[in-house]
């Protein structure tokens, strides 16, 4: 653990950013804005799309002023402790996702760990996280509910996973989150609707935040009378059985 005084280090902030290309703040607090307006150091997944958002928020700040790390599947993650140096000297980072909450369902939650190692003051912001936002949306058990991630690909293992979840839900009355990746979502409803049980609830939030947000609760049987395509759209999938 860094020995430093706390009072003399800078801050990591956790900055939400927008679930699509919707007005930065129409749904995002007032803030975000005041927060990359004073910080000049970004721990990133991706540098494009975060000058962008910083430019979109903050017109008028400088670009050239940016020093920006990024943190995705390819980082080495021994290079990561090196990028909070600046919090060390007094300067306050940003930890920017590229789509909603920083550590939720993405790399940047190796970076806050670290932080924490370093004694660094974390600081999260508020903004929208699309899974928080589809578990609001779903009537679903909001006291108990797991957040599983992406589900085996194998399509033998999806089913045997996907039955698992259900069983779970049943078993503990609790709420099973899960996401795919966009161009494969209308394979998973199409799977869905064959694997689960008739009764089973499931909620598809589809675009959430934007004018083509999509949010439906619904059984198996009533969904097998649903046609809607999700394709290359960010869904959340959510699934319960009473």
């Amino acid at each position: 653990m860094d020995t430093k005084p706390l009072e003399t280090k800078g801050r990591l902030y956790l900055i939400p950013t927008r679930l699509g290309d919707d007005v930065p703040l129409e749904v995002l607090p007032i803030s975000i804005k005041k927060v990359l307006e004073q910080v000049n150091h970004y721990i990133v997944e991706n540098e494009k799309q975060a000058r962008r958002f910083i430019k979109k928020v903050s017109p008028s700040k400088s670009q050239r002023s940016l020093v920006i790390y990024t943190v995705n599947k390819y980082t080495d993650i021994a290079e990561i402790p090196s990028f909070l140096t600046p919090c060390l000297n007094g300067e306050s980072i940003g930890l920017l996702s590229d789509a909603g909450c920083p550590g939720i369902a993405d790399p940047g939650a190796e970076v806050v760990k670290i932080a924490h190692e370093k004694d660094i003051l974390v600081t999260p912001l508020v903004g929208p996280s699309s899974i928080l936002l589809a578990m609001m949306s779903s009537g679903m058990n909001g006291q108990s509910f797991t957040f599983n991630g992406y589900l085996p690909i194998d399509k033998a293992e999806r089913k045997s996973t996907i039955k698992q979840l259900e069983r779970v839900s049943f078993e503990k009355k609790q709420a099973q989150i899960f996401i795919e990746t966009p161009y494969r979502n209308d394979k998973m409803l199409s799977d869905l609707k064959a694997i689960l049980h008739p009764n089973t609830r499931l909620c598809v939030a589809c675009d959430i935040t934007l004018t083509t947000e999509y949010i439906k609760t619904k059984t198996i049987t009533e969904w097998k009378n649903e046609d809607v395509s999700l394709h290359k759209r960010p869904a959340i999938y959510i699934i319960q059985k009473d």
